[in-house]
């Protein structure tokens, strides 16, 4: 059944020619359960992170489906008090081009002056075959946090519009970006539980939620579920287990 589209509250306008993205490095971009986040790793760091997502109980003819596994390092490039750099890619198995890349730029919160918001310029996504894997995502995303309440983050995206479709073949190639992320320290600091939204009827639109465990300083796991704005266009909505290691 397919889900209506929902419409954010305000624009964020996206002008981004962002720098390319050399070298071997791969890696997932910093993340929320599904959008990115303005996060960055720290600068000389590796990331790795492995992300799974697939339906439960459902029978191959009733819509049941499993994502290819998504193997990255997210690899820290600069880190100061004012700003932090982060590049990688993504390594998506089984599938026939498995190799995508991302980049992302952060001015950090309160750098600028007391209260100034995060602000993360960002791409991901840049897939390796044309018309086939080359989604092109580009967003900016801003983010602060309040007391008590938790981050809030609210951004915009862009991608390829010859990929990014409604069930009808109309172009939805862009949206609003939202989520609430907080570190549940009163129960325990190792506890950490979001809630994301992307907007679009396209393959990537859908309500995220979920929680995460920080089994040591450097090891954490997540269990979220991901319910898609159009099932027509994204397929059945998925539980996602993701395991994420920093060295």
């Amino acid at each position: 059944m397919r889900k209506s589209r929902q419409t954010g509250l305000a624009a964020i306008l996206c002008l981004l020619t962002f720098f390319a993205v050399a070298g071997t490095a791969m890696a997932t971009p910093s993340t929320q359960i599904w959008i990115p986040s303005t996060d960055t790793q720290p600068g000389g760091s590796v990331h790795l992170g492995v992300d799974n997502y697939t339906t439960l109980f459902k029978k191959a003819d009733e819509g049941g489906h499993m994502a290819p596994t998504d193997i990255g390092l997210t690899v820290g490039l600069i880190d100061t008090s004012f700003i932090g750099v982060e590049v990688g890619g993504d390594l998506r198995e089984q599938s026939d081009f498995p190799l995508y890349v991302n980049a992302k730029l952060q001015v950090k919160e309160d750098s600028v002056a007391e209260f100034f918001p995060s602000i993360a310029l960002g791409v991901y996504d840049f897939g390796t075959e044309d018309a086939v894997t080359n989604y092109n995502m580009a967003y900016v995303l801003m983010a602060k946090t309040f007391p008590v309440f938790g981050r809030l983050s609210l951004g915009y995206y862009v991608g390829n519009a010859d990929l990014l479709k409604d069930g009808a073949g109309n172009n939805d190639n862009d949206g609003f970006l939202a989520s609430v992320d907080r570190t549940m320290a009163e129960i325990d600091d190792r506890l950490w539980v979001s809630i994301d939204y992307m907007e679009g009827s396209n393959v990537y639109g859908a309500l995220s939620f979920g929680v995460s465990w920080r089994f040591a300083p450097q090891v954490s796991g997540l269990l979220g579920y991901v319910m898609y704005n159009d099932n027509e266009v994204a397929g059945e909505d998925q539980i996602t287990i993701q395991f994420d290691i920093d060295f």
